[in-house]
């Protein structure tokens, strides 16, 4: 049964077994006049409790019409898989292994928190920008980067065991395949890990290991 035709059904209820209960209270020590008076002695509900349950059940309708209007009009980009790579989302100073600062980077949420846009700088001068979004058809995360070298860096992947992990799609055996894994730490850093592979993910070799702290 539909929750709206069980609503009303329980609204139904409750009026027929108020009126019955009114009845029941007439009829007790009352005449015969009080009880016909009372609407006794017809087995259908009264005029004003026959007006009580369409009012209440017309007030259930628009709740229930809002509550519909509500869960249409909900924000897009609004899902707990849109919000996984949040932990990225900041300014920070970005080192090396050994301490050595290796630039700054700042994650920010536009469009709406469908997008989290990333802008580098590195201390070698080399800039770059990145567009992350999650795509619902594919159930994926997406990365383009490009930067001020001319590189262009196409990833995709997902959030799993809280790390993200983007990679790209050899368009051949001897392209070299890119894999980046973002990882929040214990400590509040979180830890970037860019790795090469030239033998179809066979090997990896550690491009750039970068540890993230918030400024």
């Amino acid at each position: 049964m539909a929750t709206v035709e069980w609503a009303a059904l329980v609204i139904f209820v409750a009026a027929k077994t108020s009126g019955e209960a009114g009845c029941a209270k007439a009829m007790n020590g009352q005449g015969g006049a009080t009880v016909q008076a009372a609407g006794c002695l017809s087995s259908s509900p009264t005029t004003a409790g026959v007006r009580r349950m369409r009012m209440l059940a017309a007030l259930l309708a628009l709740s229930m019409s809002a509550n519909a209007m509500a869960a249409e009009t909900k924000p897009p980009c609004s899902s707990p898989e849109h919000r996984q790579f949040d932990f990225w989302l900041g300014d920070w100073e970005v080192k090396g292994p050994a301490g050595k600062t290796a630039g700054r980077n700042s994650i920010s949420s536009i469009h709406g928190g469908c997008v989290l846009y990333e802008s580098w700088k590195g201390t070698g001068g080399v800039t770059g920008t990145s567009f992350n979004v999650y795509d619902p058809a594919k159930k994926k995360w997406r990365q383009t980067w490009v930067d001020s070298t001319g590189g262009v860096l196409d990833l995709e992947g997902a959030f799993t065991d809280g790390r993200m992990v983007l990679a790209s799609t050899p368009a051949s055996k001897a392209d070299t395949i890119n894999r980046i894994t973002w990882e929040r730490l214990p400590d509040g850093r979180v830890r970037q890990l860019w790795e090469t592979s030239s033998d179809g993910g066979a090997t990896w070799k550690i491009a750039f290991d970068g540890y993230y702290t918030k400024q």
